[in-house]
This record gives C-alpha cells, sequence and structure tokens, in this order.
C-alpha cells in the first residue's frame, strides 16, 4: 500500500511537472487564430471620433484582404480580417483589443490606429505575446524592441521627421524662431523632442511650443499665442483634424511662418481640403509613399497595380486619397512577413519574420526607399523625402534622407 502510494505520489508529481510545462510549450509554438484554412488578423481604428477620416485604411486593407483571398490566400489560408472601432478612445481600445484576443482568438493586431489607444494596450499585449505589427502611429516608443517586443511601429519616427524639419530650416535661415503645436501625448512630444536634439542648449531660447489634447474643439487659441512669438517655422506635430485646424488659422492671421506639417496630416482629400488648398500652398511635410494623384507615376508599374486594386476591391475608396496608398503599401508589407514564415504561422514565428525583413522595396514606395529590421532594429522605416504644397499637389524636393544621418 506505501508502494503504491508512494508510486501515485510520483505519478501525480510528473503530472504537475507536465501541467506547469505543457503552458510553456503551447506558448512556444502558439497556434491562435491559425487553421489548416484560416488566419485571422485583428485591428482596432477610429470610424468614428476625433479622426475618423483615418478609419478608411481598416476598410481599404479589409478589401486588400479580399482580394488575396480570391487569388488563394497565403499558404493555403485564407484571410480573416476583423477590425472594430474604437472612436480614438484608449478605454474602449483596450476593451476592443480584449474582444479580439479573448473571443475572436486573432493570431494577431495589425496597423491599429493611434498613439493613445495602441499605449493603452501595448503592456496588456507584449504580456500575452501577441504581434502588435505594423502599428499606425508616429512615435519613437514603438520601436523600443526591449520593453516591448511583441510590438513594431511602421512609419517614420515623429522625432525622426522633426529632427529633418528642424535641420532644413536651420539651413534656410540659421537664427530662426521655432513654434511648436503638438498633441499632448507621446506623439506631440516627439516632435518637441526631435527640434530639442536639434537645439540643444538653445531649445528654450528659440522655441515656443503650446500643447492641445485631443479631444479639444479646435487648436485657434493656441495658434494666436504661437503667432505672437514671432516664430519663423511653424511646426504642427499633431494628428489630421488638428493640421487642418492650424493651417486654416495660420492664415487666417497672415502668419508668413514656415510650416511644416505631421507626414501623418498630409493627406489632400482629408486635410488639406478642407484646411482650403489655397491656405496650404507652401506646406511642407515628408512622404516614403508615392502620391497616386501626381503625374510623375502615370506609367508607375507599382502605381498602376494599386490604381487597379483600388478599382476592382475597393471602388467606393478615393485612390488619390494617401491613407489608401498608405494602408495598401503596409498590407503589402505584412504579405512578405506572412510568405517569409513559409506556412508555419505560429505567433512566436510571425514576430520573428516581422523582425527579419532585408531591403524590401514596395513598389508604391518612393524609388530608394527601403523597409528594413532586425531583432534590434524595430524601426521598419527611417528614410524621407521632403515635399511641398502648391496648391493643387505636393512637389517633391531634395534627396532620400536616412534618419540615422542627421
Amino acid at each position: 500500500m506505501l508502494a503504491m502510494d508512494r508510486r501515485a505520489l510520483l505519478a501525480g508529481s510528473a503530472s504537475s511537472a507536465l501541467a506547469l510545462l505543457a503552458p510553456r510549450a503551447a506558448r512556444a509554438d502558439d497556434m491562435t487564430g491559425v487553421s489548416a484554412t484560416e488566419i485571422k488578423i485583428g485591428s482596432t481604428t477610429s470610424l468614428s471620433g476625433p479622426v475618423s477620416a483615418l478609419g478608411v485604411q481598416a476598410r481599404c486593407q479589409d478589401a486588400f484582404f479580399r482580394m488575396i483571398n480570391e487569388s488563394g490566400g497565403i499558404a493555403g489560408r485564407k484571410i480573416t480580417y476583423i477590425y472594430y472601432d474604437d472612436g480614438f478612445s484608449p478605454p474602449k481600445t483596450l476593451e476592443q483589443v480584449r474582444r479580439l484576443l479573448e473571443q475572436d482568438q486573432v493570431s494577431f493586431l495589425f496597423n491599429m490606429l493611434g498613439t493613445a489607444p495602441n499605449s493603452a494596450v501595448v503592456k496588456y499585449v507584449n504580456a500575452k505575446k501577441v504581434p502588435h505589427l505594423f502599428l499606425s502611429v508616429n512615435g519613437d516608443k514603438w520601436g523600443n524592441y526591449k520593453e516591448n517586443p511583441w510590438t513594431m511601429g511602421f512609419a517614420p519616427s515623429a522625432r525622426i521627421e522633426s529632427q529633418i524639419y528642424t535641420k532644413y530650416m536651420l539651413q534656410q535661415k540659421p537664427d530662426a524662431k521655432i513654434a511648436i503645436l503638438y498633441q499632448n501625448d507621446d506623439l506631440g512630444k516627439d516632435y518637441v523632442g526631435g527640434v530639442r536634439d536639434v537645439l540643444g542648449s538653445d531649445f528654450d531660447k528659440r522655441v515656443t511650443a503650446i500643447a492641445h489634447e485631443a479631444a479639444d474643439p479646435t487648436v485657434d487659441s493656441q495658434l494666436v499665442s504661437l503667432r505672437a512669438s514671432g516664430a519663423d517655422m511653424l511646426l504642427s506635430g499633431t494628428t489630421a483634424k488638428f493640421v487642418a485646424q492650424s493651417i486654416r488659422k495660420a492664415y487666417d492671421l497672415q502668419w508668413k511662418a514656415t510650416h511644416f506639417i505631421a507626414s501623418g496630416g498630409a493627406s489632400i482629400t482629408g486635410v488639406l481640403i478642407p484646411a482650403g488648398p489655397e491656405r496650404a500652398v507652401g506646406v511642407i511635410s515628408s512622404a516614403y509613399v508615392k502620391d497616386a494623384s501626381d503625374p510623375a507615376w502615370a506609367s508607375d508599374p507599382g502605381i498602376g497595380d494599386y490604381l487597379a486594386f483600388m478599382k476592382k476591391y475597393f471602388p467606393d475608396g478615393n485612390p488619390h486619397e494617401s491613407y489608401n496608398t498608405y494602408a495598401y503599401t503596409v498590407a503589402k508589407v505584412l504579405m512578405q512577413v506572412l510568405t517569409q514564415c513559409d506556412g508555419h504561422f505560429s505567433r512566436e514565428n510571425i514576430m520573428k519574420q516581422a523582425s527579419n525583413l532585408k531591403d524590401m522595396q514596395v513598389p508604391t514606395m518612393l524609388p530608394g526607399i527601403k523597409v528594413n529590421t532586425s531583432p534590434t532594429n524595430y524601426h521598419p522605416l527611417r528614410q524621407v523625402q521632403l515635399q511641398r504644397f502648391d496648391g493643387t499637389g505636393w512637389k517633391r524636393f531634395g534627396n532620400i534622407i536616412e534618419g540615422a544621418d542627421i
């Protein structure tokens, strides 16, 4: 009887040990959201709220995945893309991401919109070891592979962008005074940080920076205060709605400062036309994706494929809307990641392949701009080209600028 008890005890101990080990083994090869016929992808976006114009990106990507499915899917699996509206409200984002992971059981999260919304879920997602890929954000922190190894941004960092703007302005006017309108979050603070990087100890003497909140109805009062600083350069380090307002108000104030705007607010149809194209003449931004409305790309094969996609799969979308070109471009990069998975779609391998992109050239990106990632580089894009609005379209000028070189 004693021997049997000992055997039972040993068997129970072994079972307990296996029970402890089993979850670790499952996590190492976590195939949640993947079956023999399907890969589930999740996202949140702003179909309502202060930046609802950007919600079109998810709709465009939904159409892109339908195109992929019609052509056979990826490694014989169809893509099921589930995206929910969070209204650009961080508590709602967390609610919707929990729904995606715990109820819908998606494999990974893709191109989620917004700094504050993503900040609300990043710890939760990383604790669950779910790939949180190619976020639609510009913050520098989204490349922090040490703190958040399952999270990766996509676009060039706002900090790099503002460094480039400041360098360019100082080349034109070495003693320039600078005014910064920034959204009071990580995105806006990166724009301030980039200017500080360049100016160093001169920052406080030459810069007037005023914040606004994402929920503010307007930024008119901030523009009036910034105008009083007498600055030669205005940097609108904020989101689309407020970029449009800053363009309009600066014009109404007859402020002749050189106006730089966040690349995320450079949409002609979503920002410049609402602001008034005549008010936006001379505004400068940066680009890494081709402008489908630019005659320079009329015979470009990459833009041709994009326009054909829009006509067939997303006819309600505006093919000249930069948000759509961007959405298509990011989806192309995701397809490369899934192709590199070679049929093995564990969460671990998806993340491994996302951090192993080498000199990828996407046909809708500007010539010379390449996607590169590694286990110690979670900033896929570091290159831009400056562009100036002439009242009808963006005109690029200067060379491709590598962020690491500035």
